[in-house]
């Protein structure tokens, strides 16, 4: 496949989880791939698996390393023509006892790392008058869920950012989509099963229960369905898809 032959992708949070299935699936339609993230080695060790890979170390939530990691990346790669803001992590703390020191990271982690993210890329984009801006949400940017606040306010303002820019961009030949996975095999959803298990003493077992029925299917989302969207999204075929929360979550959320 090459499909995207000739393009250069950038993906944050690219060395493991939804983001390595992303550059995996990228890479593979013939896409120039650099993939992002703070642990170097292993962002490295992936890059090596791609076949135009290249790994840029980046701490999304301060802006002048964003722009030093993606000066390097358009020094190897050439303009950068679709970003991926796959960058996250979530904490789950009762509001009541949230520090201002946790608020703080998840909205400089999951939001304003889209923002600065997307400013490094989007002027060359509008001056190519092509570009692809996807951010991988959540669910939790589109419902509530208990003991998550800061994340769930994180990634709401994500959807709120995916929307405007879509306007902002629709005449620029530019579109920007966000979507939304459940709960997905990844070792975040592993961390959550362990954090249940440990503050409510069940077992790991009943604790993975109680997350897969929040799906309808019964199941936990894989990696691959979430890059395979990613990859229609960035075709021509999906031009005109721009503004859109999508949703891949086995029913959990529907509008």
């Amino acid at each position: 496949m090459d499909k995207l032959k000739d393009k250069h992708v950038v993906i944050t949070g690219g060395g493991s989880g939804i983001g390595a299935s992303i550059a995996e699936a990228l890479a593979k339609s013939g896409a120039k791939t650099t993939i992002m993230g703070r642990n170097y080695q292993r962002l490295q060790e992936k890059a090596e698996q791609l076949a135009q890979g290249f790994a840029a170390e980046v701490d999304v939530t301060d802006e002048e390393k964003v722009n030093i990691a993606f000066q390097k990346a358009v020094q190897q790669h050439g303009v950068i023509d679709i970003l991926i803001n796959n960058a996250g992590n979530a904490i789950s703390v009762p509001f009541e006892k949230i520090k201002a020191e946790q608020w703080n990271e998840m909205i400089s982690l999951n939001l304003t790392g889209v923002f600065h993210c997307t400013q490094a890329c989007l002027p060359a984009m509008k001056k190519q008058k092509w570009g692809r801006v996807i951010n991988i949400a959540s669910t939790a940017g589109l419902k509530a869920y208990a003991y998550v606040s800061a994340y769930c306010a994180a990634k709401h303002g994500v959807i709120g950012l995916t929307r405007s820019l879509a306007l902002e961009t629709a005449n620029a030949g530019i579109t920007v989509n966000a979507i939304c996975p459940g709960y997905t095999e990844t070792a975040i959803t592993e961390s959550a099963i362990e954090n249940i298990s440990l503050k409510t003493g069940r077992t790991k077992a009943e604790a993975r229960e109680e997350l897969l029925n929040n799906n309808p299917q019964k199941r936990f989302i894989q990696p691959e369905e979430i890059a395979n969207t990613v990859l229609w999204l960035c075709q021509q075929e999906a031009a005109s898809v721009t503004g859109q929360a999508i949703s891949i979550s086995g029913g959990e959320v529907m509008s």
